[in-house]
């Protein structure tokens, strides 16, 4: 979880993303931040997300986003 805050972080610094629920709802992250994040999330966690997982409730919270960081690594 640390190192996807430090993603996060590095992406958009002025967002509390221990704390923020929604990401995409509250247009913290938009789009073209969200194709970075999906990159550096690969790279990192050795992943690959489908298209049919981007969606917000997959990306409103650093907890969602690692949820489904898990859910791809059980596969």
């Amino acid at each position: 979880m640390e190192r996807l805050i430090e993603i996060l972080e590095e992406l958009n610094p002025d967002v509390d993303y221990k704390t923020c629920e929604d990401l995409v709802d509250g247009r913290h992250l938009d789009s073209l931040t969200i194709l970075s994040l999906i990159s550096e999330i690969e790279d990192e966690f050795d992943v690959e997300i489908p298209t049919v997982e981007i969606i917000p409730a997959n990306f409103n919270s650093a907890k969602s986003i690692m949820a489904l960081i898990e859910k791809l690594q059980e596969e």
